[in-house]
């Protein structure tokens, strides 16, 4: 593991972390070329952000190579890359706004999109979504998501959940912390292949509200005492890409 970059030993936890959650999304497939994003805060400052270097794959980002932004999407770190601005719009709105959103990610996966495009978005017919009824916000679609004047409806539509669904584009989730983004996103894609799959064969089968609702009551048992959402999940494929490529770390 080599330190390459002057920061905190915070701030570099949290590169450590940020790019170990790009090379996990790269492991399963959740990457559009260079494009989309996944951003954290920077702790312990105000307004500090980290994101991936413009022009770079998933398979590329490392901890040193992440660039530190404001706001406003304006680099911090004398950076060697470029930061697609236009991308961190939608990201620096809620950021913005949200003091609660340490972790947003904005992903184009097949199924995601998909599922954004379909007349009822996401719908209780399986395990999976079934954890998402009533929690999901739905934005109409208007265009890439480059103009600030989008952001307060952004937010509107977004109401008190965590997750919004950009009809006709794809979804932002976003948590107070990485590992919980990451495994709140990974049940929503889950969600999103099941529903595919299963409406590709036929009518679906729908969860009664009733069940939901259960369903939704019992989701805390998933957890040990104590233990943070998503922390066992994640540090569980971080242990799976150390085995593959421990460039990420340096």
């Amino acid at each position: 593991m080599h330190r390459n970059i002057e920061c905190s030993d915070a701030e570099w936890e949290a590169r450590q972390e940020l790019a170990a959650c790009y090379r996990i999304f790269d492991h399963y497939g959740w990457t559009e070329g260079i494009y989309n994003h996944i951003s954290v805060r920077v702790p312990g400052e105000d307004n500090a952000f980290l994101i991936n270097p413009f022009g770079l794959l998933y398979s590329e980002v490392c901890a040193s190579n992440l660039v530190k932004i404001d706001i406003d999407g304006n680099k911090l770190d004398g950076s060697q890359y470029a930061v697609n601005r236009a991308g961190f719009v939608q990201h620096g709105y809620f950021h913005r706004h949200l003091d609660w959103a340490h972790a947003i990610c904005h992903t184009h996966t097949v199924e995601t999109m998909a599922v954004c495009s379909l007349e009822g978005g996401l719908q209780s017919t399986n395990f999976y979504s079934s954890f998402f009824m009533g929690h999901l916000g739905y934005h109409d679609f208007e265009g890439i998501t480059v103009r600030e004047e989008e952001g307060e409806r952004l937010l509107e539509n977004l109401g008190d959940k965590r997750v919004l669904m950009l009809r006709n584009h794809g979804p932002v989730v976003m948590a107070p912390s990485l590992p919980e983004m990451f495994f709140t996103y990974f049940v929503l894609q889950r969600a999103c292949e099941v529903q595919l799959a299963t409406m590709s064969m036929g009518k679906a089968i729908t969860v009664p509200d009733e069940v939901v609702a259960v369903h939704q009551r019992d989701a805390a048992e998933l957890l040990l005492p104590g233990m943070q959402t998503g922390a066992l999940d994640f540090a569980a494929m971080v242990r799976k890409i150390d085995k593959i490529d421990r460039s990420w770390r340096d």
